[in-house]
């Protein structure tokens, strides 16, 4: 059976009151006091210190006090001490009708106030180290909700922006088809209709290497009507990375970066080599195509898509080192973990 905090705060204080009800009817019992007198003394103090306790712990609890007015937390902890030690005192010696422990109440009274003065003033500092944390927890808990709200709005910003910076490509080229080769226009038309249905279907953040390689099919479908025998794709996947799950979109962007610099600039042949496979813990995709660095230093920015590859795995991996790109004599690699 699993008990609040509270519930455990307060069967705690409990114990500890019987505990200290049982020494101190033995510590007055050896005075030579009668055992009667002893328990009574015993439970009327402990009756007020926990009605006294419990007024500490609720002004604690809604008035957080500061340094500045620390002197004033202690002075209303010393008149709550002094008011708790006296209605013991008269609440013992109305029920107790003996001169002697009468006489010794009296005696006694700075030690009893004393004793109740720490007593409170260990349950004001409880209770206000208590909601401190408590207070501490849930500005953390709002900060770290606020900044996964922020997160997953940069995700999502990060992914509608993938639809229209390819989306913009696609209508050029169909507008250049359209009077070059009608029947080819009409095909990619389709073609980018199915693609762009399939990535409005993707809700989830992760999916699995099965469905994002179908996607990328349906994107290759469109461009090879774009660059006709001009494109050539190879693409491998083990069997065993195909249950495995990979942030959506994230292959199509990576095949766009590379014909954009395999093809734009060349009416030659272009082979696109795309290879997943798993390492360890981690997902391994691996794509490269032929790279002209004077052609390249031609064209304009170094691509969307790398970029908001990059942010993402930030975002959903907080780390930095899961995209890397190289080039090995005249071909550009990119090389993508995915920790799974």
């Amino acid at each position: 059976m699993n008990l609040s905090i509270r519930t455990k705060v307060v069967l705690g204080y409990l114990l500890w009151s019987l505990l200290w009800t049982a020494e101190q009817t033995y510590l007055l019992y050896a005075q030579n006091f009668s055992f009667q007198f002893a328990l009574t003394d015993a439970l009327l103090t402990q009756l007020f210190l926990a009605c006294f306790g419990y007024v500490v712990h609720t002004l604690m609890k809604f008035y957080q006090p500061g340094s500045r007015n620390a002197l004033f937390v202690i002075g209303w902890n010393v008149l709550l001490a002094w008011a708790a030690t006296s209605c013991q005192q008269y609440s013992i010696d109305y029920l107790v009708d003996d001169v002697a422990y009468t006489t010794f109440l009296q005696e006694t009274f700075i030690v009893r106030l004393s004793f109740n003065l720490l007593l409170l003033m260990l349950i004001a500092l409880l209770t206000w180290f208590w909601a401190y944390v408590n207070d501490k927890n849930e500005t953390e808990n709002r900060k770290k909700a606020s900044e996964e709200l922020a997160r997953q709005a940069e995700l999502s910003n990060l992914r509608m922006q993938l639809q229209p910076h390819f989306l913009f490509n696609s209508l050029n080229s169909i507008q250049a088809l359209v009077l070059l080769d009608a029947d080819k226009a009409q095909k990619m038309v389709q073609q980018l209709s199915d693609f762009l249905r399939g990535t409005m279907r993707k809700d989830n953040q992760f999916v699995l290497v099965e469905e994002e390689l179908k996607l990328l099919t349906l994107y290759l479908d469109i461009e090879k009507v774009r660059f006709g025998h001009r494109l050539i794709t190879n693409i491998v996947a083990e069997p065993e990375t195909l249950p495995c799950k990979i942030p959506s979109l994230l292959l199509q962007p990576i095949v766009e970066n590379a014909i954009k610099f395999g093809l734009y600039g060349t009416l030659a042949e272009t082979t696109i080599y795309l290879t997943i496979n798993k390492k360890e813990n981690d997902l391994w995709i691996e794509t490269s195509n032929p790279f002209d660095s004077d052609s390249a230093a031609s064209m304009k920015g170094t691509g969307f898509g790398l970029s908001s590859i990059q942010r993402r795995l930030f975002l959903l991996y907080n780390r930095n080192d899961l995209l890397k790109t190289e080039q090995r004599e005249n071909t550009f690699i990119t090389i993508l973990r995915i920790p799974q």
